[in-house]
């Protein structure tokens, strides 16, 4: 049997994993949140820990990394990351070889993702997918005629920062209306905790229009319980609020989660249709803690996108088989795409 060492570098979150070629079953998996103060330094400090507590001396033959930022996938070198700093320029791939001295390939989550659920999960059987994160931000990766796509310089897949909305709020990019900046759990909860600090009280129309859609549909008029779940889930403290959170207030009937939760299935379907009329792709696999957010949110995206696409543009949007896994499963893949 053949060792391999998958790895998965997120925007919160750390997870390692080992599992012989030709499994689908992990031998040891750990996984740790990012202290809120991360860097680059403390993530690596605590992926080698990781890495210790399942190796315990073994040696792996190769290893696959997911990074959740750009990434240079023909040399392995980190690009950035948009949420941890002191990323810029690491050579992620070299720093692996030399400590372990093994084959190592490094890539973008979403990329990395898309491959293991076209390997692993709701992609098999499929040569052409569009695969999609919705998490701390909002990426995509391609795989066509059965291969990963990143484009001319690896920058394929970027629906995060496709513009869906020119007049919404400032995205991270610099851009107005972003997918990722209407989409991602951080926003959401930003958003949030925004509308309750300035406007717990207001009627829908008091709400700045940067802040939500025009279309309020969702409301009804109910505006007696505005915030309320909200803030009895995290006890009054609005610093607790997180993607999460929107979500279980939303489907606890919080109006206000519901209309931000609105948005974010919204912009998504938006780009999805988008993506659809472009490319074309067979499937649309979509991923991350975002896409947990219930029945509610499954349905607006998925009639947004087809009535944003053309009529005759077939296609099907489905929840990753392999949840928050993907990256890491997607991992193998590259390590053993590098072993053969």
């Amino acid at each position: 049997m053949t060792l391999i060492l998958a790895l998965d570098f997120g925007g919160t979150k750390l997870a390692a994993a080992t599992v012989n070629t030709g499994s689908q079953q992990w031998l040891g998996y750990e996984r740790r949140l990012s202290p809120t103060n991360a860097n680059a330094d403390t993530d690596l400090e605590i992926m080698r820990s990781l890495i210790n507590s399942l190796l315990k001396g073994a040696q792996p033959e190769a290893i696959g990394v997911s990074f959740g930022g750009p990434v240079d996938a023909t040399t392995g070198k980190v690009r950035l990351s948009h949420h941890i700093l002191g990323w810029e320029n690491v050579p992620l791939r070299e720093l692996l070889e030399e400590e372990f001295g093994v084959p190592a390939s490094v890539d973008n989550d979403a990329n990395v993702a898309a491959l293991g659920e076209y390997r692993f999960g709701a992609g098999q059987g499929y040569d052409s997918l569009f695969y999609v994160t919705v998490s701390t931000g909002v990426g995509g990766g391609w795989i066509l005629n059965g291969k990963p796509w990143r484009g001319a310089e690896g920058m394929a897949g970027e629906i995060g920062h496709m513009v869906v909305d020119p007049s919404g709020p400032v995205c991270l990019c610099g851009k107005r209306g972003c997918v990722e900046r209407l989409a991602s759990g951080p926003y959401m909860a930003q958003d949030v905790k925004e509308v309750l600090r300035n406007v717990s009280a207001a009627c829908p129309e008091d709400i700045p229009p940067s802040l939500l859609l025009n279309e309020r549909k969702d409301y009804q008029g109910h505006q007696h319980n505005r915030g309320e779940v909200l803030r009895k889930l995290v006890e009054d403290n609005l610093e607790l609020i997180t993607g999460r959170v929107v979500s279980e207030a939303a489907a606890a009937g919080d109006s206000l989660a519901k209309e931000i939760l609105y948005r974010a299935s919204w912009a998504l379907g938006v780009g999805i249709g988008n993506v659809a009329n472009l490319m074309n792709p067979q499937r649309f696999v979509l991923g991350g803690g975002v896409t947990k957010a219930g029945e509610d949110f499954w349905e607006v995206l998925r009639r947004v996108a087809r009535e944003t696409a053309l009529p005759e543009v077939n296609f099907e949007i489905v929840p990753a088989a392999l949840g928050d896994d993907a990256p890491l499963w997607g991992a193998v893949a590259l390590a053993e795409d590098v072993l053969r």
